[in-house]
């Protein structure tokens, strides 16, 4: 490494973000340039230590002390090269990964992680402003075709990876623009559509063809794909949301938080005029403490909101890693959010009872209850804590509380692809009881992160192209080296 003694001399330190007030009143990315110097610093905060247990905690495999050294050399072109080539977007995990790689950086013992999560976008963005990032269309093509039905990130990253090995890729996306989840789901102020729409202009400069506003079973339908391509990756992702089945969840007001958040996004692109969903001096509730419903607290805000308050059901986290949650486990403390800055209420364990509704049928109130939790019979379990129940004023309601599987619309069985008890469909290594047709990403896998669709989807595209060619040159991760059982996802016929 370059630096020896960087992790002593250099601090971590991230991006200053914009004031909180100002930027409530836009979707723009938050955070502040960076400093070039700084980066060096905080690339030679790298250790060489021995076993980078980052390698561990990434999905990706990311090779995270050869680009970090390559950066504090200032040697882009060798940083990029490297990151390249375990991961198609950077650009993408730069920006929204919750950097389950710093959680395992072994700095992180006893002081603060390497930034890996900022360096990695750094190295998106520089290689974009020196023209690294340039389209390169294989040099020949195998006559083989592949459909990929979803163009989020899994899709996107098996779309990409089956390109390259020469096949003829086309994107399947029933929405206007591709993206999926992160265009219609992960706010602008955390991803800027912009950074979405310069990838595709690659992609499609490489050869890749994307079909839009094409609903697969209803504008064409799953027999006729089956029949005109040599293989089908589905990449719909986890669509299904988690309900929450209490007396009242169907009161006017009360909405899962994708049905916001998506139409925000397709406000801001211009596609609709207003979002039909209005935080504007309303009292709202978030029933969900992870990244969605703080998703839905910085929309709020923007909306302007009257208050904000986000509901959770476990019990407070710890600021700081307790005996029972050792590094290099993924931390289970306390996280706040730029969206938690920009004000919001967090209260923890709490039970939501049931919606109190108006005489119009509009939700006007939540009945809430206290609890406590105790460990029995070795498991965490709940009581309600007497005399705490309550009610709170509701004038909106958002459900972020999850999602169970694939949506339940038919596309799996269009496709012959038989399921678990679970919903989630059955596969063996990515393939599906239907012999012609792949899974990646949510959609197999269950609700994940951004960094695993994107993982997701290159190991589908390494069985694509042995399915169809009897061997394959894409990369994959080393055998065993990463936590997935393949015999949780899968059942025999």
């Amino acid at each position: 490494m370059g630096a020896k003694e960087g992790f002593i001399l250099f601090k971590r330190e991230l991006p200053e973000s914009r004031n909180p007030e100002e930027r409530v009143n836009d979707y723009k990315e938050i955070y502040k340039p960076f400093d070039g110097q700084k980066l060096n610093e905080q690339s030679a905060r790298c250790m060489d230590c021995g076993i980078p247990f980052c390698h561990q905690g990434c999905p990706l495999g990311n090779l995270i002390p050869d680009f970090n050294d390559a950066v504090y050399r200032n040697e882009w072109e060798e940083a990029f090269n490297i990151l390249k080539s375990t991961n198609n977007f950077p650009e993408f995990t730069g920006r929204i990964c919750p950097a389950p790689c710093e959680a395992s950086c072994v700095l992180g013992i006893n002081k603060d992680p390497v930034a890996i999560e900022l360096i990695e976008k750094n190295i998106a963005e520089k290689a974009y402003e020196l023209g690294f990032v340039v389209p390169r269309p294989p040099k020949q093509r195998t006559g083989k075709s592949v459909a990929v039905i979803g163009s989020g990130p899994a899709g996107l990253a098996a779309a990409d990876q089956l390109n390259q090995a020469g096949h003829e890729v086309t994107v399947f996306e029933k929405d206007n623009k591709v993206g999926g989840l992160l265009r219609y789901g992960i706010p602008d102020f955390k991803l800027e559509k912009w950074v979405i729409d310069r990838r595709v202009e690659i992609m499609e400069k490489e050869g890749v063809i994307f079909s839009t506003n094409t609903d697969v079973g209803f504008n064409i339908k799953a027999e006729n794909i089956i029949r005109n391509f040599d293989a089908v990756i589905l990449a719909t992702g986890a669509q299904q949301p988690r309900e929450l089945k209490i007396k009242g969840s169907d009161l006017k007001g009360v909405h899962f938080a994708m049905d916001f958040l998506g139409k925000q996004n397709q406000v801001i692109a211009g596609e609709i005029d207003r979002n039909p969903i209005s935080a504007e001096n309303k009292n709202v509730i978030v029933i969900g403490g992870g990244d969605t419903g703080s998703d839905c607290i910085g929309t709020s805000n923007r909306h302007g909101a009257a208050s904000i308050t986000q509901l959770e059901l476990l019990p407070k986290p710890p600021k700081q890693r307790t005996n029972l949650n050792p590094w290099p486990e993924w931390p289970m403390t306390l996280k706040t959010s730029s969206s938690h800055e920009e004000g919001a209420e967090r209260v923890f364990s709490i039970l939501t009872k049931e919606f109190v509704g108006n005489e119009k049928g509009e939700v006007s109130g939540l009945v809430l209850v206290d609890l406590e939790w105790k460990a029995e019979n070795g498991r965490m379990q709940f009581v309600e804590i007497t005399g705490t129940e309550r009610t709170i004023p509701c004038d909106l309601a958002f459900i972020a509380i999850g999602y169970t599987g694939p949506a339940k619309n038919g596309l799996l069985e269009a496709f012959g692809v038989k399921t678990m008890e679970n919903s989630l469909p059955k596969s063996k290594e990515y393939q599906s009881t239907n012999q012609k047709v792949f899974l990646a990403g949510d959609m197999r896998r269950g609700q994940s992160l951004v960094v695993w669709a994107i993982s997701e989807g290159r190991e589908a595209a390494v069985k694509v192209d042995e399915f169809l060619q009897g061997t394959s040159s894409l990369p994959r991760k080393d055998e065993g080296f990463f936590e997935i059982e393949e015999s949780i996802i899968y059942e025999s016929n």
